[in-house]
């Protein structure tokens, strides 16, 4: 019988790592978006260091870097991209859009949920 080897602490830890992770990326390329294509000044460039080498930072405190956890942040990182797009960018999302949303959190659920998957 298949047995829950995690708790739910540790599934909100790694897909809030997950999260986190893609907040600080999303940042480090939307700050030179706006220097560069919206004329924003260009102290921006700050905040964009510092995103990404928080970006960077987080990375390593993921379980491991392999092509799995990857995978698994990358349905997280869709998500985010698309709750950015709704909420920083004030674009309404399509049916579509919330469809793949929701298809690529299914996804990542089950490449961190799965029998010795990333949450242990």
């Amino acid at each position: 019988m298949f047995e829950l080897s995690f708790s739910i602490g540790q599934i909100f830890k790694v897909f809030g790592l997950f999260f986190i992770t893609a907040i600080a990326e999303i940042l480090g390329c939307y700050f030179p978006y706006l220097i560069l294509n919206q004329g924003k000044s260009h102290w921006l460039w700050i905040p964009t260091a510092f995103s990404l080498a928080v970006f960077v930072w987080l990375l390593t405190l993921h379980p491991a870097a392999s092509g799995r956890i990857y995978a698994a942040y990358g349905g997280i990182y869709i998500f985010t991209a698309l709750m950015w797009l709704r909420y920083v960018d004030q674009v309404a999302l399509t049916r579509w859009d919330l469809f793949g949303g929701m298809v690529v959190l299914c996804g990542a659920a089950l490449i961190v949920l799965q029998p010795q998957g990333l949450v242990r």
